[in-house]
């Protein structure tokens, strides 16, 4: 790999790890949210549609999961296209996981979450083709793999003792704050891939970006393993 090739990754890595050191990684609640959710009693709409809206623009896991399915897509109904796909399945298992009380392991979750970005570089790479020789269907992929990622969502809730008074509302208003965030959000970098597309360096470092991504992920994973089986 040619020494510049390698400081673009070092100095991508070196940003990754910054992104993913902010608010433990990505899914930390600050003190003033905490307070607000253990306390909260009633409907809630704005305060609730904001929280939503900041855990999507702080959850970096979410939104390198989506860097990676937007990555080589060029038309914008393809993007719509991928994106309804996620948002399908995050909001389905958000509503679904809080209001039936599924309980699953956040740091499971959270690892699927860190593989599912793996999965999106490894597919950006034509990983599947040059390893297995088959393309897994990229659509069913992104809405399984958004299931979990609402599961994810579903077990921050969790957390905390939501009143039943005006659940089903604070979680509507939530979700849509969710995808308000992941809009504001996908604007941005949707803004930024395109200006990077009119240059040569796009598809030069373009196999550098998502090695990067996978290592994102991995690093990801690695730390929700790491929680699961020491605690």
């Amino acid at each position: 790999m040619p020494s510049n090739m390698i400081k673009v990754l070092t100095y991508l890595t070196i940003a990754l790890l910054a992104l993913l050191s902010i608010e433990a990684f990505a899914h930390g609640v600050d003190d003033k949210t905490r307070a607000f959710l253990e306390q909260n009693n009633g409907v809630q709409f704005i305060p609730f549609l904001y929280i939503g809206a900041k855990h999507m623009i702080t959850g970096y896991d979410h939104l390198l999961f989506l860097v990676g399915v937007i990555f080589f897509l060029y038309r914008s109904r393809d993007v719509l296209l991928y994106v309804t796909m996620f948002t399908i399945g995050h909001s389905t298992t958000l509503l679904f996981g809080v209001l039936s009380d599924i309980q699953v392991n956040a740091y499971l979750i959270d690892a699927i979450i860190g593989f599912s970005v793996i999965y999106k570089g490894f597919d950006n790479l034509g990983g599947f083709k040059r390893c297995f020789n088959w393309q897994p269907n990229t659509q069913w992929a992104v809405l399984i793999f958004g299931l979990f990622h609402g599961f994810g969502l579903a077990t921050k809730l969790q957390e905390f003792s939501l009143a039943d008074e005006g659940l089903i509302t604070n979680l509507i208003a939530f979700n849509l704050g969710v995808e308000l965030g992941q809009f504001a959000a996908l604007a941005l970098i949707l803004i930024m891939i395109n200006a990077w597309r009119k240059l040569p360096s796009f598809q030069r470092f373009s196999t550098v970006t998502n090695t990067a991504l996978m290592s994102a992920g991995v690093m990801l994973m690695g730390l929700q393993l790491t929680g699961y089986f020491t605690i």
